[in-house]
């Protein structure tokens, strides 16, 4: 039970606000809290109390035979701008059979009843700490269709040339029969090399130009954070900038120290 409580991201919501933020401002890490133990500064305090005789008589006549899934939606918290986290999204929510995370079943004469006290603290330290799930970057896809060498080809070919690639980044214009790029082509392209083999079976010199080219960017690329639903992921992205900023100008102070 102490380890599937200590899975449950804990979500802090700012006064007047709807989005999960950086609560940086509003506690102190529990390292750096001067307190003896702990204190409202630096952690906040969740109580859980389930009796499954008690809840089982207001549940519908089908259910009360079934185990209660005891889930995060139980836990109470003395902060009310803090709260777990239940889902990712509301895609989530509704796909959900439970009102939140599953912690533990309780069947007849059984009774959970608990105190837990969450501390802030940084991923550094514990991975517990981290609100992101997942982080990976790619290019910004550059693609060119060469309409000039695209003239050249029969709508077979060019056809071929849509259904060569795997990533389907081109398609047919149903009015005038060119080669375009679909509508999310930037996200979908991954830089295949099977359009290009396609294309140069299709050249009849080696050195001719390509129909289709999908290059890198080199001054753009495309960043994904999927979160744990302790922070919206726009909010994590600009808190990390805040303390990329805040280390560099420390830096540059100290730099400056140096020189003097």
């Amino acid at each position: 039970i102490a380890h599937r409580l200590g899975l449950i991201p804990i979500r802090y919501t700012p006064d007047g606000s709807v989005k999960g933020g950086d609560c940086n401002q509003a506690f102190l890490s529990h390292r750096e809290c001067v307190c003896y133990d702990r204190c409202p500064r630096c952690s906040v305090e969740f109580e859980l109390d389930v009796n499954f005789d008690k809840v089982n008589q207001t549940r519908p006549d089908q259910e009360r035979g079934l185990a209660l899934t005891v889930t995060s939606k139980d836990l109470v918290c003395s902060n009310l701008l803090v709260s777990p986290a239940h889902f990712l999204n509301e895609e989530e929510q509704d796909r959900s059979h439970d009102e939140g995370i599953s912690i533990v079943k309780l069947g007849p004469g059984q009774h959970l009843k608990l105190k837990a006290i969450a501390r802030m603290g940084i991923s550094k330290e514990h991975a517990k700490w981290c609100p992101v799930a997942v982080a990976t970057y790619r290019f910004w896809p550059i693609i060119t269709i060469n309409e000039e060498a695209c003239n050249m080809l029969t709508l077979e070919q060019k056809q071929e040339l849509v259904d060569a690639c795997p990533d389907r980044i081109l398609e047919l214009d149903e009015i005038t029969g060119n080669l375009v790029a679909v509508e999310n082509a930037y996200e979908m392209a991954t830089f295949t090399e099977d359009l290009k083999m396609t294309q140069n079976a299709m050249k009849k010199r080696p050195e001719d130009d390509d129909f289709v080219t999908v290059e890198h960017s080199t001054d753009k690329f495309v960043f994904s954070v999927e979160t744990t639903g302790a922070m919206d992921a726009e909010e994590i992205v600009m808190s990390a900038l805040k303390v990329l900023k805040d280390r560099l100008n420390y830096l540059a102070a100290e730099v400056e120290k140096l020189k003097d």
